[in-house]
C-alpha cells in the first residue's frame, strides 16, 4: 500500500550516475532538485559537470564497485533520505539470444545502477536509455533490469515509455526510453504528459501548441565565422545577439522563468560561448549551400536543418577507445558550414550559461550523450508530483566554476581527479597556445581544489 504524502515545500535530493555533462542534473535541478552527487568515470566529461554544477560532488570514476555510503560521504549527506537516483547506464549486450543478458559482463553496469540505488535506499529512480533497448533481442536487458529491481523492493511503472524530446518543447527528434520506479510503500511517478506538438507537423496532439523549430533555437545567435578569434578558442564577446524568439529568450535567461527552480548561475550573458570555429573547404561549403533544408548532404551525409521543423537526433561519435569518430553535426539553415556548439545546445534545450569542453569533439560528444534538459525537467517534474513535494526557488546566486575546467585534456583532468585516464581514450588536440594556457590554467585550479 502507497504511502500518503501530504504537499510540503522543500528541495529533494537527487544523485546523478552516468552523469556525463548533466543534462539530466539540469533538468532535475530546474525541477527543483538538489543534485548533491555526480559519478561520470570520463574525467573530461567531469570536469565540466564540475564547472557548471560546483556545489555537486562529482566522482570522476567507474561505478563498479562505489558503494552508497562512499557517495554519502562525498555528498555530505550523512543519513539524509536520497530521493531520486537517475541515469543511463550504457547496455551492450543486445545478442544474447536465449541468454540471461544481464549476466553478459557488458551489462555489469545495469545491475552495478540497480545496486546503487537499493544502497542509497532511494525512494525512486529514473533509468534512462536508448529505445533500441524496447525491440528485437534487448528486450531481455528490459525484462531482466524490472526484474532486477522488483528483487531489491522496488516497483517499476508500467507500460514503460518512449518518450520523445520534441514533444516537451525541444526542437530535435530525439527518443529515449524512460522507466520510473519507487519504494514499496512509496507512490510510483507517473509519465508526464507531452507539452507540445513536434515543429515538423508529424503525430500530432490536438490542442497543444507547435514546439521551437530550429531558427527559433538559433537564429538570435551571431555567424561564428564572423569572429577570427574563434579559429583558437570557443568564446567571443560579439557587438549583438537578434532578437530572440521565447524559446531562446528562456535559454538565454532573459527573464527568472528561464531558471525554472534551479539555481541562478553567475554568468556573463554578454559572451557567445562553446563556438569554436569549423575550418570548411570551399568545395564543402558549396556543397552545404546547394543542399535543400532537411535532406541529407550527399557526400558528407551531413543533415541540412529545416528552419521550420526539427533538428535529426544530435549524435555523440565516438571516443578514443572506440576510434574517436567525430560527431556528425548537421549544416546550419542559414550558413554554408555545420553548426557549432553552442547551436547544438540550444538545439537540445540547454541554456546559455551552460559550457561545454572547449574543443569541438569533447563539447559535441557531451551534448550528444546528454538527455535534453528540457525532457529531464518534464520527468523529474514528475518525480517532485509523486514525492508531494511543492518545488521551491532559492536567492543564492551560484558561481561557475574555473573556466580552465573547460580546457583540460584527458591527461589533465585525470590528474586533476587523482585518477587514471581511462584505456583507449585520447586527446583531440586544439593548438599549442590553447594547450599551454590550459596548463597555466589547470595547475591553478588544481591547486585551488586542494586547498578547498
Amino acid at each position: 500500500m502507497e504511502r500518503s504524502t501530504e504537499s510540503r515545500s522543500r528541495r529533494p535530493i537527487g544523485v546523478d550516475l552516468f552523469a556525463g555533462v548533466g543534462g539530466l542534473s539540469l533538468g532535475f535541478e530546474q525541477a527543483g532538485f538538489d543534485v548533491v552527487a555526480a559519478v561520470e568515470v570520463d574525467p573530461i566529461h567531469a570536469a565540466a559537470h564540475k564547472f557548471n554544477f560546483p556545489d555537486c560532488a562529482v566522482l570522476a570514476r567507474t561505478v563498479i564497485g562505489l558503494t552508497g555510503a562512499e557517495i554519502r560521504l562525498a555528498a555530505g549527506i550523512g543519513n539524509a533520505e536520497v530521493d531520486c537516483v537517475f541515469g543511463g547506464p550504457p547496455c551492450q549486450g543486445f545478442s544474447l539470444i536465449g541468454h540471461r543478458a544481464l549476466t553478459d559482463p557488458r551489462n555489469r553496469l545495469v545491475l552495478e545502477f540497480v545496486r546503487i540505488v537499493s544502497e542509497l535506499d532511494a525512494k525512486t529512480f529514473v533509468f534512462e536509455n536508448v529505445k533500441g533497448l524496447t525491440v528485437g533481442n534487448a528486450r531481455a536487458v528490459l525484462d531482466e533490469l524490472i526484474e532486477a529491481f522488483e528483487a531489491r523492493g522496488y516497483r517499476v511503472e508500467q507500460p514503460w515509455k518512449v518518450l520523445n524530446a520534441a514533444n516537451f518543447g525541444t526542437p530535435q527528434n530525439r527518443e529515449r526510453l524512460l522507466l520510473f520506479g519507487a519504494k514499496r510503500g512509496v507512490a510510483l511517478p507517473k509519465y508526464p504528459a507531452p507539452v507540445t506538438n513536434r515543429a515538423d507537423g508529424r503525430r500530432q496532439i490536438p490542442g497543444l501548441p507547435t514546439g521551437p523549430t530550429c531558427e527559433e533555437a538559433i537564429r538570435d545567435l551571431p555567424d561564428a565565422d564572423l569572429f577570427p578569434t574563434l579559429l583558437d578558442t570557443d568564446w567571443v564577446r560579439p557587438p549583438y545577439f537578434e532578437m530572440p524568439s521565447p524559446y531562446a529568450a528562456e535559454l538565454r535567461c532573459l527573464s527568472n522563468n528561464g531558471w525554472h527552480f534551479g539555481h541562478v548561475r553567475d554568468w556573463s550573458p554578454e559572451l557567445l560561448t562553446s563556438s569554436a570555429r569549423t575550418k570548411h573547404s570551399e568545395i564543402s561549403r558549396r556543397r552545404f549551400a546547394e543542399t535543400s533544408p532537411g535532406d541529407v548532404e550527399p557526400i558528407s551525409r551531413f543533415f541540412k536543418l529545416p528552419p521550420n521543423g526539427l533538428s535529426n537526433t544530435l549524435r555523440a561519435g565516438t571516443d578514443g577507445a572506440r576510434g574517436a569518430f567525430t560527431s556528425p553535426r548537421p549544416i546550419h539553415f542559414a550558413h554554408p558550414r555545420c553548426i557549432t556548439v553552442r547551436e547544438m545546445a540550444r538545439l537540445h534545450g540547454f541554456p546559455d550559461w551552460f559550457r561545454f569542453h572547449a574543443t569541438k569533439w569533447h563539447g559535441a560528444r557531451q551534448i550528444g550523450n546528454a538527455v535534453p534538459p528540457p525532457l529531464a525537467r518534464a520527468v523529474s517534474g514528475a518525480v517532485v508530483e509523486a514525492l508531494g513535494i511543492r518545488p521551491s526557488r532559492t536567492a543564492r546566486t551560484v558561481p561557475l566554476g574555473d573556466p580552465s575546467l573547460l580546457y583540460l585534456e584527458m591527461g589533465q583532468a585525470a590528474a586533476l581527479f587523482g585518477v587514471d585516464a581511462p584505456d583507449g581514450r585520447r586527446d583531440r588536440k586544439s593548438g599549442a597556445k590553447k594547450r599551454k594556457q590550459a596548463d597555466i590554467e589547470a595547475q591553478r585550479t588544481t591547486a585551488r581544489i586542494a586547498h578547498g
